[in-house]
Formats: C-alpha cells, structure tokens, sequence
C-alpha cells in the first residue's frame, strides 16, 4: 500500500512551466491586454557594417514584435525609417492599417549599405515619421509617441542633441545594440530609465528573442493576472481585482514569500551556483547576475541543519568562491556574493560542471552525506568545451540540475544539463534584466530520496489512507457477519 500513495503524490508534485510567448498571444487574443494608443516607428541602420543576412534578421524581429500587437487605427500605427548615409521612410503610420500588409512591406525593405547617420535618422522621425501628414495623432496625452532604433555602429554624426529634442518632444526612445555598438551612444539617445529602454545583443541572429520585451510594452491593462500568467505565485493562482494572491495543492504549505510553496518539512538541501564570468556577460551583466543569485537565496531556508549554500565562478578555469557550509545565515551569504569579482575570458561550462562533481559536491568541500544536492548553471554562451559527459554524470550521481541561459545561451545545451523533466528545469531569456522573472519561477523543493516520509503530504496521505482503511475493514467485518446471519436462516 506505501507504494500507491506515494505514486499519487508524486503525480501532485508534477508542475507545468507555461510556455511565456504562448500566455502572451493567448492574453492578446482574449482581449486581456488593452493597447494604449501608439504611434511606433521603427528606426533601423542598414549601414555597410550590416551584412544583407543580417539585415534579414532585423527584419524578422520586426515582423514578430508587429505580430504581437495590437494594429490598428484608434490602437496602434506602424511606421518603419530605414537610414545609413540617407534616410528613408519605408513604412508611413498611415500605410498600413493590418498586420498582414504591414508585415509584407517589411519583408520588402532593401538595405542601403552605406554610412551611420543616426542623428539624421533621429531628426527626420521627428520632422517626417511622426507628422500628422505621414498618419501621426495630434499630439495628447492618450496617444504615445513611441521610436525603437536598431543600430550596430558608432554614428558618423551627432546624435545627443538630437535625442534630447526627440524625447522633450515626447517620443519614448527605445535604442536596441548589436555586436560592436557603442553602449554610450545607445544611453545617449534612449529615454529613462535606461535600464528599461536600452539592449544589447551580441549578434543580429539573436536579436528575435527581444519580441517578448516588446509585445510586451505595447500591453497597458491586464485584467486578470493570473490568466495572462503575469503572476510568481508556484502553484494556485487566485485573481482579485487589481490584482492576485497565491494559495498551494492540497498537502502543500505556503511559505513566507507569499509565492512558494513546499511538501517538505525539516529538509536539508546543499545547493551549488555555477556561474558563468566570461568576457561576453559584461561588467554591467555580471553585477546583475549577482543580484539574481541573491533572489534565489532570499527564498531558501539558509541555516545549520537546512540549506547550505555553495558559489563557484567559472570562464576559462575555474574559482571557488566559497563552499558549502562557509555561511549559514542569508545576511553573510548575499553580502559574500556582492564581493564576487568578475573574471572576464572564456567559457568552459564543461569544466565547470567537473568540478562540481568531483569537488564541490564532497565531503570534504563542506557537502553533507545523505542531504539533496542541487546545481544551479548560469551561462550567457556557447561552451568552448564538451560538457555532455560531465552533464551526465552530475544527474547520474543524484544532484538535481538546474540550467539557466541568458542572450546567446545555447538552449540545447541547457536542456542537456538540467534534469528531467527539462521543461522545468531549464531557463531562458534573451535580456539580463529578465533575469528576476526566472529567480520568481526558479523553485527549489526536495523531499529526501533517502526517506521519502520526512514529506508532510505523503504522511497526511498515509494517515488518510490508513484511517479510510479501517473504516473499510469494520465494514467488511459487519458484512461478514450479515452475510453469515443470512446464511444461518437460510438453512
């Protein structure tokens, strides 16, 4: 009987991760994202330093950001400025008034593969994209005035002065760069806060997985969070108006977060951070890497006998920066994870993953025998070793494996890191500062494979089951004797 139970409960602890770009469209299409008004130009460098396949790309990313919104005359109009030495308006605000024609006249711009006249770019959206003769609304304060600029290069003109009038003008300014951009130049033209309004990406082959961000802005009312999926709650979410709460199954308990939930009590847990520190993260990046590993501490139950937390950086060899053990409070912990000191280089996942077999995780190294091991992987890249034996052997040897990427992660690397199921193990996003929604959506709950029963909703299980066993033997045992009397009369 031990068995039945603790198969149903393992069937209860299977969870779904909701695929992110579905529960968007889904949302828009049930009418639960309202587009403000928005006037949106595209303003996108097609200079000689933009190869024609690359040049491809951007335009894809174009056709899947207008996809996902909401087109339309008293919604959203679309405009697209093409620029390098010249500028030209490929798309007015008043061409197109459906997704379908302006996704086709964006497939239809040509390069003109010559200089970087961003200013130029900038000063003919003001005068020529957003006049009312191109199908720009009046100005008011119900119609946004949005520009988004793509550009992979330093402009051969000003472009300072020129934002500052674009933006008191009241055009939002948001500036996406690729490869070798100059990030001042992107902070010079974007509105604040330019955390919000400024990207990077190493290539144009991933600038697609920005859509998200995008579609995204353009959504200004959601009515019902929890159906959008706009919510961190792990398991039930429960809408209220304005807002939601998060509640847990049966046998599970809500923890302090208000978020998580857990069918484990008294579980100790050893969890190692693998964090990538390579060239390709970037000072910035890596401060917010830092900020992520302490989100995911915040939600632990840091102490002696519970959770221990370990932290290694890795590029192109391997650091140590402290084992498990070394802390045991949250407060010594996220203050020791500040000082992490970039170490730039390479990107030796596989490495990496070696030593958290064959150090990290032993006995030696702070780790506890017979307690859960998790590894959590960050990397922002491709590894530069094999990491499919060392990946193996990590799940071989009991740990759980967490894979988290970010810009150009390779995504089948990931899954061939983290454990199964993968769907929910596994993370990605293109932009760092997304990195919150994952530390929301990253749980950490173990229930002891050594002794299944120190979970709270298998014991409240079996104690249900053994009670409702009892009750049925006592009524087999009255049958018995009724069937018996019944006998008896018969004869």
């Amino acid at each position: 009987m031990p068995i039945q139970p603790f198969f149903l409960l393992l069937l209860g602890l299977i969870g779904v991760q909701a695929n992110v770009d579905l529960r968007t469209a889904a949302a828009m299409a049930a009418g639960l994202c309202k587009a403000h008004p928005t006037d949106l130009v595209f303003i996108i460098d097609s200079s000689r330093s933009v190869r024609p396949s690359e040049f491809e790309q951007v335009k894809v990313f174009l056709a899947k950001v207008i996809e996902g919104l909401d087109v339309g005359p008293s919604s959203t109009r679309v405009g697209v400025v093409n620029y390098a030495s010249r500028v030209k308006n490929e798309v007015s605000l008043k061409t197109h008034r459906t997704k379908a024609g302006l996704i086709k006249a964006v497939t239809k711009i040509e390069p003109l593969s010559t200089g970087t006249m961003t200013g130029l770019a900038i000063q003919f959206a003001m005068n020529v994209a957003f006049s009312e003769a191109e199908g720009a609304r009046a100005k008011s304060p119900d119609v946004s005035k949005v520009a988004i600029i793509v550009t992979d290069g330093r402009p051969q003109d000003n472009i300072k002065d020129v934002a500052q009038r674009a933006r008191d003008a009241g055009i939002e300014i948001f500036a996406i760069g690729v490869g070798r951009v100059d990030m001042n130049t992107l902070k010079q033209m974007a509105s604040d806060p330019l955390d919000d309004h400024v990207d990077y990406v190493e290539s144009y082959s991933v600038i697609e997985k920005l859509t998200k961000k995008f579609q995204e802005a353009f959504c200004d009312t959601v009515s019902d969070l929890c159906a959008t999926g706009d919510h961190d709650c792990e398991q039930v979410c429960i809408s209220t108006p304005g807002s939601y709460k998060c509640a847990c199954k049966d046998g599970f308990t809500l923890l302090d977060d208000g978020r998580s939930c857990s069918a484990c009590s008294n579980s100790a847990t050893d969890v190692v951070f693998l964090i990538d520190g390579s060239k390709s993260v970037r000072p910035e990046n890596f401060e917010l890497v830092k900020k992520w590993i302490n989100q995911i501490i915040d939600k632990l139950d840091v102490s002696e006998s519970k959770a221990h937390v370990g932290l290694v950086q890795y590029s192109s060899a391997v650091k140590e920066e402290f084992p498990l053990g070394r802390y045991n409070n949250k407060k010594d912990l996220k203050e020791a994870v500040k000082k992490m000191a970039y170490m730039e280089r390479g990107t030796m996942t596989g490495q990496a993953l070696r030593y958290l077999i064959d150090s990290s995780f032993k006995p030696g190294q702070g780790s506890r025998p017979g307690v859960a091991k998790v590894g959590i992987v960050f990397t922002d890249g491709r590894s530069q070793d094999y990491i499919g034996d060392a990946a193996k052997k990590a799940k071989e040897n009991g740990f759980k494996m967490y894979a988290v990427g970010v810009g150009n992660a390779v995504e089948d690397e990931l899954k061939e890191i983290a454990s199964e199921p993968t769907g929910e193990h596994y993370f990605y996003t293109a932009d760092f500062k997304a990195m919150t929604q994952i530390a929301k959506k990253l749980q950490i709950n173990i229930c002891p494979d050594e002794d299944p029963c120190e979970c709270d909703s298998l014991v409240k299980f079996q104690k249900k089951v053994e009670v409702a066993l009892q009750a049925l033997t006592k009524k087999l045992e009255s049958m018995s004797k009724r069937i018996a009397l019944l006998e008896n009369k018969i004869v």
